[in-house]
């Protein structure tokens, strides 16, 4: 099968022929139509992330047909359309695991990190940590929502019922949320780069009630605020706008240094929280209420081929509203 490998860390991936992965009893074998591309890549291989396994293949917003199962799988059949996130695998025993929080499993396996992704032809994933994809979404519009959609999801739970939220960072998790938010009558802030009018803009056409720059003061205004990017100088300025009992969560995989910052905006029960991770209960939950409100992701497509091209124009921040995603096959 094609693969596009990744074989030392601050290199290019090389497009391989690369052997095709076998079931093992309690896995799926999917033939990939489509994987997204997220910014963990990035930092994968940038060496931000510590130890990949290497070679590897990238990717874990995977969207796949079940060509083959192992001997234990009883929750997929042939020919089904499934998807593969982030977290692959958790132990099942140590004390997360056994306390319903296997998103921080000490024993974890990571796709696209630990375990082979999506940036192929063919992938193995162990079925009971996939789900089956929202008939109303096409394998394009679909791969977002396994790790921008599920992320953010998680994010957005953390944040405990509040009215008024603010993202921070509008990019392709922001305005997945942003629409699960409205349509669960939230009122959505979105802050931006202090220059972005069209993002800020965008933001307004989808239900926000305010848009502006990330450096711009409401104070009082907001319940919760979500990060969604991996600048730490926004904490700080997401405080700053907190009601008294307000929650800021950094929902970014790696974030860059928190300034210091006074007490005061801290003061009054605000709290800080990051997430980590995954849980199955959260994929079900989310893609549940995705097949119920059509979400629309917007996205651009690259063939496996160009895998690079796309890597590179996320990198220099041309995806703001859309999503990059691979089209493997039809």
């Amino acid at each position: 099968m094609k693969a596009q490998i990744l074989r030392k860390i601050k290199t290019p991936l090389t497009l391989e022929d690369w052997p095709k992965p076998i079931p093992g009893e309690d896995e799926i074998l999917l033939k990939v139509r489509t994987c997204g591309i997220c910014r963990t890549d990035l930092h994968i291989i940038d060496g931000e992330l510590p130890e990949p396994q290497l070679p590897l293949i990238l990717g874990h917003q995977i969207v796949g047909i079940v060509k083959e199962f192992g001997t234990g799988v009883t929750n997929f059949k042939i020919g089904e359309r499934v998807g593969v996130p982030w977290l692959g695998g958790s132990c099942q025993k140590c004390h997360y695991c056994k306390t319903e929080r296997e998103n921080l499993c000490d024993e974890p396996t990571f796709t696209g990190y630990q375990k082979n992704g999506g940036y192929a032809e063919y992938v193995t994933a162990r079925a009971e940590y996939c789900f089956p994809i929202p008939d109303n979404y096409s394998d394009l519009h679909a791969a977002p929502l396994l790790c921008a959609g599920l992320i953010g999801y998680r994010a957005y739970k953390m944040t405990k019922g509040a009215q008024g939220i603010g993202f921070y960072g509008f990019g392709t998790a922001a305005h997945i949320l942003a629409q699960l938010a409205i349509a669960e009558k939230k009122n959505v802030f979105a802050f931006t780069r202090p220059e972005d009018e069209q993002t800020q803009e965008f933001a307004k056409s989808l239900g926000a009630v305010w848009a502006g720059g990330s450096d711009e003061i409401l104070k009082d205004r907001l319940d919760a605020a979500i990060i969604f990017a991996a600048s730490g100088e926004l904490i700080p300025l997401a405080l700053k706008n907190l009601r008294k009992g307000g929650i800021v969560v950094t929902a970014e995989i790696h974030m860059s240094d928190i300034p210091s910052f006074p007490y005061d905006i801290l003061w009054n029960e605000r709290s800080i929280c990051s997430v980590a991770n995954l849980t199955r209960a959260d994929g079900w939950e989310f893609l549940e209420k995705a097949a119920n409100i059509q979400i629309t992701t917007n996205v651009k497509e690259f063939p496996l081929e160009k895998a690079n091209d796309a890597i590179e124009y996320l990198r220099r921040n041309k995806i703001r509203r859309s999503g990059a995603v691979l089209r493997v096959s039809e």
